[in-house]
């Protein structure tokens, strides 16, 4: 696979071996004496520990936190901050999935500010709160294909008190760098493999299908698709296939950029489920996905027919939404949310919590309560 340098939206060294270059893009964001950020399934793995056998060749003092949790909780941000001003760290190594990623960028916001972090919570213009100067630099570093949090400016972390997920925003929460080395993923497990995939299937799939006019975000999500519906299945098919896996690591930042424009209720939905029911992210997207198109079929018929075309497929939302279904058989992604061991006995919190998600008043149609309730009930039953 071909090795590249983007700088957009932020400064990206992409291509397989990339990770060597570490110690050269923390010298390009000013960061001396990073700390590390990982969760705790990844920090003992082979991955990060040449990760940080790389750091100690080139004579770079590093510090490691890994009490991140799968979905990630408010504790986690506030122990990772004092490891950091403890240890006199200078900046962050956000190193992971979607948990250590998000965790390592908001302890670096929440570095030198003295509010509470759910004063920074995306509502508003409350991001301006914020004093910049206390925001570390990041170096981005992503293990797996997507989140695409390596390019976004912001971190999901659940309030324990609410069980609800958050979204804390700042501008200054774009790394400085990425090192976007598809080797690292090769390692991932089949089912963290398909589950982000598909996160970053939705992600793309969900801002093209956002309303308004943004024909940049609009472009950067088709292709992501195509490159999702192309090589996640070959990933699956053979885990050693680094140049599927740096495609899938394109179409996760891709996502990611792309949904700037906006989500829908894909991720109305899985925020509530996963935090009520600690389900893989990803995976609860994948699950939900052609309920919410099947939904919002009326908004998006035309639209939808436009991409099954570039996709070589029929034109038509149907001939789409069989792909979609295809797709999830083909990498066994569980059909019913009921699969997840998931019940109905919140069905009516889910859906309260549905409706006032950040994400929901991206839907093509008004996500009221009652689509949102439909939405789970198709989904828990498998009726599309």
């Amino acid at each position: 696979m071909t090795k590249a340098n983007w700088n957009y939206p932020t400064a990206i060294k992409f291509g397989p071996g990339r990770i060597t270059e570490l110690p050269e893009a923390l010298k390009a964001a000013g960061i001396t004496r990073p700390l590390l950020v990982t969760d705790a399934g990844l920090v003992n793995l082979p991955v990060t520990q040449k990760t940080i056998q790389i750091l100690k060749d080139a004579g770079i003092p590093v510090g490691v936190f890994a009490d991140v949790k799968p979905n990630p909780v408010s504790a986690n941000v506030e122990a990772g901050i004092k490891v950091l001003r403890e240890g006199g760290h200078d900046g962050v190594i956000a190193f992971g999935g979607g948990s250590g990623l998000d965790v390592g960028k908001v302890i670096a916001f929440m570095a030198g500010q003295t509010r509470p972090m759910w004063d920074f919570e995306d509502i508003g213009d409350w991001w301006t709160r914020a004093d910049p100067k206390g925001i570390f630099p990041i170096v981005a570093v992503p293990t797996t294909a997507g989140t695409g949090s390596e390019v976004g400016r912001a971190g999901v972390i659940t309030d324990e008190t609410t069980h609800t997920k958050k979204v804390i925003f700042h501008p200054l929460m774009m790394p400085k760098v990425v090192i976007a080395d598809p080797e690292l993923t090769v390692g991932m497990p089949r089912f963290i493999t398909v589950g982000t995939g598909m996160d970053a299937l939705a992600h793309c799939l969900e801002a093209y299908c956002a309303p308004g006019y943004h024909p940049l975000a609009d472009g950067i999500a088709v292709e992501g698709i195509r490159l999702v519906f192309e090589n996640l299945p070959k990933v699956y098919a053979d885990p050693n296939d680094v140049d599927a896996r740096g495609h899938m690591m394109s179409a996760a930042a891709m996502g990611a950029t792309a949904f700037q424009k906006g989500l829908g209720a894909i991720h109305a939905l899985s925020h509530p489920v996963g935090a009520l029911y600690d389900t893989h992210h990803g995976m609860t997207n994948a699950v939900f996905m052609p309920y919410v198109l099947a939904v919002n079929q009326a908004a998006i018929e035309a639209r939808i027919a436009r991409l099954a075309a570039y996709l070589g497929l029929a034109p038509s939302f149907e001939a789409f939404q069989h792909a979609v279904l295809a797709l999830r058989l083909r990498l066994d992604v569980p059909h019913t949310l009921a699969e997840f061991k998931v019940d109905g006995t919140r069905r009516e919190l889910i859906g309260d919590m549905a409706i006032v998600d950040p994400t929901a008043v991206g839907n093509p149609l008004e996500l009221t309560k009652a689509r949102a309730l439909e939405i789970f009930d198709r989904a828990m039953e498998g009726r599309v």
